[in-house]
């Protein structure tokens, strides 16, 4: 099943197929999550079979929408089918722009709406192995430092996440 993801061509946002748009390295629409609580956010480990970057950390969730689909449906969709998770509600931190060579001749040049959620005490996920291999709840304090510290056990996405945009991401994150 080929699965047609929105990119930009010529200028216009286009249906083109995921695949393809890695290979180019063409422009195209992507979300992030970022579940949190307690101070801690939740990562999670790429599945072995992921075409790119299995076996690395990454954030909560991430992917691209679907040809006609918005962000926020998209976030939601991606926690239910990655992690079982449903009816989180998610808010709208901010729109980034990164380009990554992910490994075997990828490459992710996404505009990414990212999203923030708190996950309540007694919600744990349920991962789909097919998607992802491990949790992890990673204290926010020593996460970006982790990621420095061995940047090669996590997702290039992720590492730019932490680097770049790590204040916005999470600005007043978990309130006590």
């Amino acid at each position: 099943m080929t699965i047609d993801i929105p990119t930009w061509v010529d200028g216009r946002l286009t249906p083109v197929e995921k695949l393809e748009a890695h290979v180019k390295g063409l422009r195209h629409k992507a979300i992030s999550v970022f579940l949190l609580r307690e101070g801690r956010v939740l990562l999670q480990r790429r599945a072995m079979g992921k075409y790119h970057t299995p076996g690395l950390w990454a954030n909560t969730c991430c992917t691209h929408p679907f040809w006609g689909e918005d962000s926020l449906t998209c976030a939601s969709r991606r926690l239910a089918e990655e992690l079982g998770l449903h009816d989180v509600t998610l808010t709208y931190r901010d729109t980034v722009e990164y380009r990554a060579d992910v490994g075997g001749g990828l490459i992710e040049h996404e505009v990414v709406d990212i999203f923030v959620g708190q996950l309540p005490q007694g919600t744990e996920p349920q991962p789909n192995p097919d998607e992802v291999m491990d949790t992890i709840w990673q204290p926010l304090e020593t996460l970006a430092e982790d990621v420095a510290r061995q940047p090669d056990g996590f997702t290039p996405w992720l590492q730019i996440y932490m680097r770049d945009h790590a204040e916005k991401i999470f600005v007043e994150a978990d309130p006590a």
